[in-house]
């Protein structure tokens, strides 16, 4: 696993109402450095937007315990999928995001960069990112939580360990319970 946060661009979607017209959005670059640098992140990577499992519980639940993480020193909670930012806005508009920021990934250098970039083929899915968490503080990778069977055209989806209950027992000094599988967690 990587110590630090790969540095790339992405292409994001703003709010900006001097656009005039019934989509008042303008694209804006952002790089690694603006999203993390002198921040405690919590990132969470799943495989797309309005996904079952995406839409259901992984996005939900960081949504629900934002308050918790906030207090104990997250700057922001990040969702990060291989999807454009227009996806990611009409996913996020569809579940009542309000709180975590969708992080669209469109063309997977993130998820590239950090080796978690995989084949879905078999889903329909083309490449994908594999579904992970991890903690950041300043760019650097303090802990990360990998599902297991990680590997290209996965007959199964497994969330186990990059749920938000998982990272918020770590950061609290617990361990989670009810983890039956092997865990991949990597300390940076």
């Amino acid at each position: 696993m990587l110590e630090r946060v790969p540095d790339v661009t992405f292409k994001t979607r703003v709010r900006d109402e001097s656009v005039e017209g019934p989509n008042p959005f303008r694209w804006q670059d952002l790089t690694s450095a603006e999203i993390f640098g002198g921040k405690k992140v919590v990132l969470f990577s799943l495989p797309g937007a309005f996904t079952p499992t995406c839409s259901s519980n992984h996005l939900p639940r960081y949504e629900e315990l934002y308050e918790e993480f906030k207090a104990l020193g997250v700057d922001q909670i990040i969702c990060i999928s291989v999807n454009d930012a227009f996806v990611m806005f009409q996913w996020g508009k569809q579940i009542g995001n309000r709180n975590v920021f969708l992080l669209p990934d469109g063309n997977g250098e993130f998820t590239r960069k950090m080796g978690m970039l995989v084949d879905k083929s078999n889903l329909g899915f083309g490449m994908r990112s594999w579904r992970y968490s991890m903690l950041v503080d300043d760019g650097k990778i303090a802990k990360a939580f990998v599902e297991p069977d990680f590997g290209d055209n996965c007959p199964t989806d497994p969330f186990e360990v990059s749920d938000a209950d998982t990272m918020l027992a770590y950061m609290k000094g617990t361990e989670s319970s009810g983890v039956s599988a092997p865990v991949r967690a990597f300390e940076g």
